[in-house]
């Protein structure tokens, strides 16, 4: 049986199916209108060569979350909550983008004011019932909301339930279909934080199960059968049903893919440590794994929103491909947000594009020709030139020079990027690699590790599916927390044993029956009287002495995070969490070893500029020997991405075609 995965970005959608060791690949263009439909337009491209009936796994990464979020479009969505916390959303945090802007505005709500509704009750801190919940008046506030979804968020539901589920039951009962209680979503302190997560749920569950349900069916229909997996924002893969209940945790779904697959990918060269780099279309993705994991935080912003689910820690900025180039009001050139998309493109793709592109000025400085993956572009070339040439007139440069310029700008950005992930958070770039990919990833890579000091670039085989790939090598998870917040001193080592044991059975309840199961515990640890804390493994089983390891390693954790620890002060636990996984037994993605004399692979020269004009040969990267080893300037064209090695770079060509450059600084 085969194992199919596909990723839906913002200009293509990919397909990566693996049997008995062959890999197939293919890319077409994504439908924003419409995801589902490049979906199946890919699974016909490729019915060839993996057979419908043959698939016997099926794994999907969406942007469907991710773009409802970012576009504002949310279903019709209602919130229940405690008497006096009706504003919850409205106020958020004292934290502000602009802290000295007097014009600055917070997010607009997602549920408005006149669709949140208060109920009596209180519980306290430790869940016990202050005022009880009276269920005729539930029953009556049930029968007054109108709308396709409701968010429940009640004052320390996380502690206990009760209430919260009560209100769901009427819900139900008076016919709402779609109900998010916050002791489901995200049941941890933070009223606002688990108000807004549970409220984005709501307003997102609506659209996600009819994004999901017409995808279950078209699929089926082309004669796929297997059940369909969603990739999760915390680097795993959920069944659909869940994903279907609960699309606040997809909402990163496609770049948590693409950091799980580059760490697959470099660790079978033995890096454990990355910097990863994801350049689209539309968008470029850095984030950092350690020790051969991606970090996982709760700490993320998706588009205006702070959410606190755990996420891959992904960075994003408006670089990409088809980012588009521009002037600002002051005449200084920039590049993005917006993009080009899938429709029309870059101008050089010859699908109606006027607007100059990064991947417009590759083009026009030779780094790439588009006819080796778009095929006939008519007269494109020559529009493409124009196009950049229009653009250095404004800056008095020649068009070669206004795509140089372009790059330069982009390039930047991505630095800036790449440092925020790394050197902000108190790791030295130096000490790891950078995995690139993404169809403009292998591009940029060279330049940008030169610039932040990353010795060694590495780009994969499947460097422009990646994100794919990483769908067929990611756990099934299931990550579940309570919080618990209690003087450290007071703590019971059994009690805590049992709550987590408790996690660890309801997280095994939800693996499939033929995946072996393993857990990883943490535990949620702060400095008394600190409003932030740090998620620190936790060993088996939890006794006393376990307890005291548990406290020197948040210690170290928080030198190495703040520069700082205080081994003498309280502590204070936050929260208990399980990250449950079924582990899968990657595929075979590698190819063989092959041998042969790398002058063989040229298949052409072609002036490239760099610093200056360059004449340099053009590799296929398809024929590259295993071992060979090419002093830059080089350009390696595979089937879904392109690399570029700078003149005073060199390229290996390592173990199953991952390309190694040293990056000269």
């Amino acid at each position: 049986m085969s194992r199919l995965a596909v990723d839906v970005g913002g200009t293509f959608t990919d397909l990566v199916a693996v049997a008995d060791g062959s890999v197939h690949v293919e890319k077409v263009a994504s439908t924003p209108d419409a995801p589902a439909r490049a979906v199946t337009d890919g699974l016909d491209a490729i019915a060839d060569r993996t057979p419908p009936d043959d698939v016997g796994y099926f794994a999907h990464g969406t942007t469907v979350a991710t773009n409802a979020v970012l576009e504002g479009e949310f279903a019709d969505t209602a919130l229940v909550t405690t008497a006096g916390f009706r504003d919850v959303l409205e106020i958020g945090r004292q934290a502000r983008p602009a802290i000295y802007d007097l014009h600055g505005h917070k997010p607009d709500p997602v549920v408005p004011r006149d669709r949140r509704y208060e109920v009596d009750e209180r519980l306290d801190e430790r869940g016990d019932v202050l005022d009880p919940l009276v269920e005729d008046d539930v029953a009556a506030l049930a029968d007054r909301i109108d709308a396709d979804s409701v968010a429940v968020a009640l004052l320390f539901a996380f502690e206990n339930p009760a209430h919260e589920r009560a209100v769901g039951d009427a819900l139900a009962d008076a016919g709402v279909d779609s109900v998010s209680l916050s002791s489901d979503v995200l049941p941890e302190i933070r009223e606002y934080e688990r108000t807004l997560a549970t409220a984005l749920n709501a307003a997102l569950r609506p659209l996600m199960d009819e994004y999901l349900g017409r995808l279950d069916d078209d699929v089926a229909a082309t004669g796929v059968d297997a059940p369909l997996r969603v990739m999760g924002s915390d680097g795993g893969v959920v069944d659909a049903d869940l994903a279907r209940a609960r699309p606040v945790e997809t909402l990163l779904s496609g770049p948590a893919a693409g950091v799980r697959g580059a760490a697959h990918v470099a660790g079978r060269l033995d890096r454990q440590d990355l910097v990863t780099m994801d350049m689209g279309g539309t968008s470029c993705d850095v984030s950092l794994v350690t020790g051969g994991d991606p970090l996982v935080t709760t700490d993320v912003e998706v588009g205006e929103y702070p959410v606190a689910v755990p996420m891959v820690d992904v960075h994003t900025v408006g670089s990409g491909g088809g980012s588009i180039a521009w002037l600002d009001d002051g005449g200084a050139l920039r590049v993005g947000p917006d993009s080009a998309g899938a429709d029309p493109g870059p101008v050089c793709y010859g699908r109606g594009g006027t607007r100059p592109t990064v991947t417009d000025a590759h083009a026009v400085l030779g780094r790439i020709d588009p006819t080796a993956f778009v095929g006939d572009v008519g007269g494109a070339t020559a529009d493409t030139r124009a196009a950049l040439e229009s653009l250095g007139d404004r800056l008095d440069l020649g068009a070669r020079e206004a795509a140089a310029g372009v790059l330069r700008v982009a390039n930047a950005t991505t630095a800036r990027a790449l440092r925020v992930v790394s050197v902000e958070r108190g790791y030295d770039p130096r000490e790891f690699a950078l995995v690139a990919f993404g169809g403009a990833g292998p591009l940029h890579a060279a330049a940008v590790a030169a610039d932040v000091g990353v010795p060694e670039v590495l780009v994969p085989r499947a460097a422009g599916v990646l994100s794919a790939v990483g769908l067929l090598v990611s756990d099934v998870t299931h990550e579940a927390a309570r919080s618990m917040v209690r003087p450290w001193s007071a703590l019971d080592a059994a009690d805590l044993e049992d709550r987590i044991s408790d996690l660890e059975r309801a997280g095994a309840a939800r693996m499939p029956s033929d995946l072996p199961v393993e857990h990883d515990r943490f535990l949620d640890v702060r400095y008394d009287g600190q409003s932030f804390d740090l998620r620190v493994p936790a060993p088996t089983p939890l006794d006393e002495p376990a307890l005291d390891a548990v406290a020197d390693r948040f210690h170290d954790r928080h030198r190495d995070r703040y520069g700082h620890a205080s081994p003498g002060e309280p502590l204070e636990l936050v929260a208990v969490r399980v990250r449950t996984r079924g582990v899968v037994e990657p595929p075979t993605l590698g190819v063989p070893a092959t041998a042969g004399d790398p002058d063989d692979a040229v298949r052409e020269t072609r002036t490239v500029r760099f610093e200056a004009d360059r004449e340099t040969p053009v590799y296929d990267r398809t024929r590259l020997p295993t071992g060979a080893r090419i002093d830059g300037p080089a350009i390696v064209e595979g089937p879904d991405s392109t690399a570029v090695v700078r003149p005073a770079d060199a390229m290996t060509v390592a173990e199953e075609g991952t390309l190694r450059i040293e990056v000269d600084a």
